[in-house]
């Protein structure tokens, strides 16, 4: 007898076709992230054979994509409230190059390619990332992550010989930590990086010895971006803390968690003392002379006041993409045998590069980040798109603050991270099990019973059989002894001649 599978041409397509698809899933799922990882690695992506690799992986993935498109039977393309600018900067950009608008037509177009490489990362991430599963690996992968590039940092730390990974030397110098020739971009990768253990640690989905190696994760992290010596990066991550700190206790408001955030501030306290000691004592006492050196005339000041008089010269399109390197020597104030290949600010370079309109156009892109991303922080400890949106906006607040002072943003490694970050915290809200939706919508009506038990006076608390987010799925609730019903003999079964009435 023949089989109906075999007897089905276009059943067994379908069969054999699902594999397919859940395999090009899995492909590009990994594939976008592990780029994202293997940025910071290649000591930021900044050599070209790195930027190859980020552009020409971010392109193959996304033909990837597009052959999983025409596979299936519709096409299926997920919006992000961020698009819009981001095709706007785009749009930018194309017309600089296209008008003749840049200074020089040759680094515009590699910065464009770069961007279109960040694009694609982006929009390949809000494609795949669709599953609360995928989130909670995806946090697993990246804290693992992130520690294992601290501890490397703090063991070169310990031991430096002047070169990255003991192995290669800076043609130019610089201050090494970690992977980066610059301690600053270590310091704005760790800042994107710790809150993902740091809110993990905090939420339903953390518990026992989880809970435990995700603080412990986020601190060691922590206490490395102190170490680094990177002022700004020490901004940036108080700023991040002291907001995770605001909506913790707002939302919660226990001693238990109060006493939870203490404990966190006191382990990286403990690092810092035990790791870093007089070292770091001797940096924090230089940060107060630094500064002062800085605003009475020094060399990021003269840069930010120079970068002004070239934003005059073209207010209104700027001098194109990736050509501050070419035109600063013009305006240059100061001498010094140094190549300043960026600004130290980086507000101050988009300005000059784009004009008031690329400026109009950040401003746009972050007025929609924040917007989309509050909006589903309520309850962030129980709904993990809460808590998925709340560690990515903490990132990129963290990164926005310290690119007043440094330049991360153009790092390759750096800046395809915080554009990611940027997209998942704006995102759709991704599909969670149905076992866990009835699981947490148990737990949220226990807290609406509890809530109002507490707070309205005269109304006694809820019995314990009556609330439901105590029981498994499936269960009945248990009454109490003295409520439970008397036991009675069981009715009489009127059958036949026994029904009155009936003969």
């Amino acid at each position: 007898m023949t089989s109906p599978i075999l007897a089905n041409p276009g059943l067994m397509a379908v069969t054999q076709g699902k594999p397919r698809r859940v395999v090009l899933d899995l492909v590009l799922f990994y594939g976008v992230f592990g780029l994202l990882l293997f940025g910071p690695v290649a000591f930021g992506a900044v050599d070209p054979l790195s930027i190859f690799i980020l552009e020409f992986g971010a392109a193959l993935l996304f033909v990837l994509w597009l052959f999983k498109q025409m596979n299936s039977d519709k096409l299926k393309v997920t919006d992000n409230p961020l698009f819009l600018p981001m095709l706007a900067f785009a749009g930018l950009i194309v017309l600089q190059i296209m008008a003749g608008r840049s200074a020089y037509r040759h680094n515009s177009i590699a910065g464009a390619l770069l961007y279109c490489g960040y694009g694609l990362l982006c929009f390949l991430t809000v494609q795949c990332l669709r599953k609360a599963s995928q989130v909670k690996t995806l946090a697993l992968i990246v804290s693992v992550y992130g520690t294992a590039i601290a501890f490397v940092a703090l063991l070169q730390g310990l031991a430096p010989n002047g070169k990255v990974y003991w192995l290669r030397e800076p043609h130019l110098g610089g201050w090494i930590y970690g992977p980066y020739v610059n301690h600053n971009h270590y310091a704005g990768l760790m800042e994107m990086l710790v809150p993902i253990p740091l809110v993990f640690c905090f939420t339903r989905y953390a518990y026992g010895s989880r809970k435990n190696l995700a603080a412990l994760a986020a601190a060691l992290m922590a206490s490395t971006v102190f170490l680094s010596g990177s002022r700004g990066g020490m901004l940036g991550l108080a700023l991040e803390i002291a907001i995770f700190a605001t909506v913790v206790i707002r939302g919660q408001r226990n001693f238990k968690t109060t006493l939870a955030i203490a404990a966190f501030l006191v382990v990286v306290t403990g690092l810092l003392t035990w790791v870093g000691g007089g070292e770091l004592a001797r940096r924090m006492a230089s940060i107060r002379a630094e500064t002062r050196t800085e605003l009475s005339g020094g060399v990021r000041l003269s840069i930010n006041r120079d970068g002004l008089h070239m934003f005059l010269e073209r207010p209104v399109m700027g001098w194109g993409l990736a050509t501050f390197p070419v035109v600063y020597p013009q305006f240059r104030s100061f001498y010094t045998n140094f190549f300043v290949n960026a600004a130290h600010d980086d507000y101050l370079q988009l300005l000059v590069e784009t004009g008031a309109l690329g400026f109009a156009i950040m401003i746009w892109f972050l007025v929609q980040l924040y917007r989309s991303s509050v909006v589903k922080l309520p309850n962030w400890s129980t709904n993990i798109n809460g808590a998925l949106s709340l560690a990515a906006l903490l990132g990129c607040s963290g990164i926005l603050v310290h690119s007043f002072l440094d330049f991360n943003l153009q790092i390759p490694a750096n800046a395809a991270l915080f554009y990611v970050l940027c997209v998942v915290a704006a995102s759709q809200p991704v599909v969670e099990s149905s076992r866990r939706r009835r699981s947490r919508t148990a737990e949220e009506i226990e807290i609406a019973i509890s809530s109002i038990t507490q707070s309205v006076p005269g109304v006694p608390a809820v019995p314990a059989y009556l609330q439901p987010a105590c029981l498994p799925h499936g269960s009945q609730p248990t009454l109490p002894p003295d409520s439970q019903p008397h036991s009675s003999p069981p009715a009489k079964i009127l059958e036949g001649n026994d029904v009155p009435g009936r003969p």
